[in-house]
């Protein structure tokens, strides 16, 4: 059984938790590789909707083993919430959870960087979620930052905590002229968040070390999105970590060839939260329809989401970062009822160049817009359609034109927001979906 990595490859919101969730049941272990609880995955079983921020989508499935890895950084108290929510609905977390003991945490100094930070910069703020996982991972970067293994020993916990707060008090204070903090408005809590959390912490590399030799089937599970990567995506309106394929060996602590199969997801149309650069973006009836059928708000902050047409230009550029060996095309059945929809192929420059290439310098992409073919949309309702042959011919068509773009094949489509409301693609790995065969 192959290990796999499901990655955006827009700017995030593409409906990875859902994907993740449908490839489970194929597998033994997922791991959730970088990000914060910044981010937000939405996972719909029967009449119950769950919203999950820092633990992996996979917790959903009692058979499955959950890993928070080194790459993610972690605000306990945000975790705890989450797991106690996951508990109360009846899901199991002992023996099925695993943190990272050098997973870094998110303290309470850190939203307080983040909220002033964006408050400062005005007009040229970044729109970060406030959350303060950018001021984390620059902590973990600047090698001041504190880990879960930390937590557990309180001598090391309160030296590393009163190193932290000489400086971050003097920074609020100074700089921003915000409030500071008192070292026992800090521990006391986090100590009491170390009882909470200590069954759960552990040498997680090496665990997955052992499992994938033993035989088991991993899921690597990337926040955000390839647009919004650190290195890759539209600086600095980014995230603060790397989403894209490559950093799942980083993130987990397993080796590049420990993975086989890379999935990149795409929405049918494109989204965007926050400030930063989006070439195919709506400001009409039409974007505001979208974001209507589409439900496009923040699973975490309730924004609603920017919207625009499919951006083909960007999901080549992702699909080559990552080196996508299928693509998931999620919330197709948005489109029906649409007579035209409209797909990106190429850009614009504001001195009327036209390029197919995503391009090097922001500047360019600033003042992008995008340029764009026309395919037929259809009438009919997908929310029951399970095989390819299922879809009306305009929309296997339009998923067509989309694949031979990116030249990438397509493994899974969504057509609705249920749990059952997948289509296998013809390119799926048996493996994935042996279901599929015995329909």
């Amino acid at each position: 059984m192959p290990n796999i990595v499901v990655v955006g490859t827009q700017w995030g919101d593409e409906g990875k938790g859902k994907v993740v969730d449908v490839i489970t049941p194929h597998v033994n272990v997922v791991v959730r590789y970088q990000g914060g609880n910044n981010a937000g995955h939405t996972v719909v079983v029967g009449r119950e909707k769950y919203v999950l921020h820092s633990i992996p989508s996979g917790i959903l499935h009692p058979h499955c083993r959950c890993v928070i890895g080194c790459g993610v950084v972690v605000d306990p108290a945000s975790l705890i919430q989450e797991m106690e929510a996951l508990v109360q609905r009846g899901v199991t977390l002992d023996g099925s959870l695993f943190i990272s003991k050098n997973a870094h945490l998110i303290m309470p100094y850190h939203p307080a960087l983040d909220r002033a930070s964006e408050a400062k910069l005005g007009s040229r703020r970044i729109g970060t979620t406030g959350k303060g996982v950018g001021p984390a991972y620059v902590d973990k970067a600047a090698r001041v930052g504190i880990r879960m293994a930390d937590l557990l020993d309180e001598r090391l916990f309160r030296e590393k905590l009163e190193i932290n707060l000489a400086q971050k008090n003097r920074i609020l204070r100074e700089i921003y002229d915000a409030q500071s903090f008192n070292i026992e408005e800090i521990l006391n809590p986090y100590l009491r968040f170390a009882g909470w959390l200590a069954p759960y912490i552990t040498d997680t590399a090496l665990l997955l070390h052992r499992w994938i030799e033993s035989g088991y089937s991993v899921l690597f599970e990337g926040a955000q999105a390839t647009m919004l990567d650190i290195d890759h995506g539209t600086y600095p309106f980014v995230t603060s970590s790397n989403p894209v394929a490559g950093a799942a060996c980083v993130g987990a602590g397993v080796g590049p060839r420990d993975i086989q199969e890379i999935w990149g997801v795409a929405k049918a149309y494109t989204t965007r939260v926050g400030a930063g650069p989006f070439p195919t973006e709506l400001h009409d009836e039409t974007g505001e329809e979208i974001r209507r059928r589409g439900g496009e708000f923040g699973t975490t902050t309730g924004r609603p989401r920017r919207t625009g047409w499919m951006d083909l230009v960007a999901l080549k550029y992702a699909a080559r970062l990552n080196t996508l060996s299928g693509l998931v095309v999620t919330k197709l059945d948005v489109f029906s009822g649409f007579d035209r929809i409209r797909v990106a192929t190429r850009y614009r420059s504001q001195e009327e160049a036209t390029f197919d290439r995503f391009p090097y310098h922001q500047s360019v992409l600033h003042h992008a817009v995008g340029e764009y073919d026309e395919l037929p949309g259809w009438r009919e309702d997908l929310a029951d359609c399970r095989t390819p042959s299922d879809l009306p011919v305009n929309a296997r068509d339009y998923l067509r034109f989309i694949s031979e773009a990116v030249d990438v094949p397509i493994t899974l489509i969504g057509v609705g927001p249920g749990r059952e409301q997948v289509v296998w693609g013809d390119a799926v790995p048996e493996q994935f979906a042996p279901e599929r065969q015995a329909a």
